[in-house]
């Protein structure tokens, strides 16, 4: 996309200018202007939080993984179900294997650094195109052209680019690559994640408080919410599937860790059916016995489809389920690292949904 040069210093003079006053104070973010460089591991963690997660959501995570883990390298020695636990709640959770797994490439192969370079850091698990920009434009300094979903919201508006999501993110990128300064070029990612997250907002935006207003093809047409064009929404498919609490009289409760290759792989869960797109499949329940269903079913929205998940209850005396799991005390239950789905089902139960 042909932007004039002069268009590019004034959206990145008027925009630097706006984060140097406004600019949000984040735990993984040093001041503009700051002699302090940030740091790889915490930017890189933080960016690897934010996919598809929200800053307030993000926080007391962020805080509690570099308060037990302060660097890439005491990460990479942490045993997997302490990290899977640890981020249980954030949901996405193959992002917290691809952690493991980065830290670890980190720590073995590059000495505890994070490469430089965005080429070098698409070289990592789990590190994707944005990530990889992010970093390499935050951390180091390098120019790079860095496109979130505030990113897109922002320029779409600031050209008014009528295709709509998911196509005209090629011209999307193109034109944040236009409007991107040699210099700077981390403060200017976060300048435009910022503007986006409190000014060019979805709903309502702030046009008149926004420093790029002058520059911006939506608001002088008057049409800025109309920007991003979204294509049409489709059904999420719908799955469904059994979920099984095995408690003991004494009051304990069956967890086990999940298969790597299942839906949420790695992270303690109750034992379940296969989820079908259509019907529940052949059902294997833990333990042999007279199950109890629960009156409502649990539901849950993941990213891709929607799963409703019928609950049945059994309290035995003795003996347990094979493979790998533990009897864990009901009264602990929230400390037992479950991942939203799981925790909805516990407090089904323990809620009474039964009577």
């Amino acid at each position: 996309m042909p932007v004039e040069l002069n268009l590019r210093h004034k959206v990145a003079d008027a925009l630097l200018a706006h984060y140097h006053r406004h600019a949000r104070a984040l735990p993984w973010r040093v001041p503009p202007g700051s002699a302090e460089r940030p740091d790889p591991y915490r930017v890189w963690l933080s960016e690897v939080m934010l996919q598809q997660t929200t800053v307030a959501a993000v926080i007391p995570y962020f805080e509690k993984f570099t308060t037990r883990w302060p660097t890439v390298t005491a990460l990479a020695q942490a045993e997997d179900a302490e990290v899977m636990a640890a981020w249980a709640g954030l949901g996405y959770y193959a992002r917290a294997r691809n952690l493991l797994a980065c830290a670890r490439v980190v720590a073995q192969l590059h000495g505890g650094r994070f490469p430089d370079s965005e080429e070098g850091l698409r070289a990592l698990p789990g590190v994707g195109a944005y990530t990889a920009a992010a970093i390499a434009a935050i951390a180091f300094g390098r120019r790079a052209v860095v496109v979130d979903a505030n990113v897109e919201r922002v320029v779409s508006r600031l050209f008014a680019i009528e295709t709509p999501l998911a196509a005209s993110r090629p011209e999307i990128r193109a034109a944040t690559d236009a409007i991107t300064p040699e210099l700077r070029a981390g403060d200017f990612a976060q300048a435009m994640m910022d503007l986006g997250s409190s000014l060019c907002l979805p709903r309502n935006p702030q046009c008149l408080l926004c420093p790029l207003r002058e520059s911006c093809a939506a608001h002088w047409e008057g049409r800025a919410e109309a920007f991003p064009v979204k294509a049409p929404k489709q059904e999420k498919p719908h799955r469904m599937g059994h979920v099984w609490w095995l408690e003991r009289a004494d009051g304990h409760v069956w967890i086990e860790r999940r298969a790597d290759k299942r839906m949420l792989g790695g992270m303690a869960g109750l034992p379940t059916s296969d989820w079908d797109k259509r019907t529940p499949s052949a059902l294997q329940p833990p333990l042999a016995g007279q199950w109890t269903a629960l009156n409502q079913p649990v539901v849950h929205v993941f990213t891709h489809f929607r799963l409703t998940l019928t609950v049945e209850r059994l309290i035995v005396a003795a003996g347990q389920p094979e493979g790998e799991g533990q009897w864990w005390p009901l009264g602990r239950i929230g400390e037992a690292g479950l991942p939203t789905l799981f925790a909805k089902v516990a407090r089904a139960v323990m809620e009474g949904g039964d009577d």
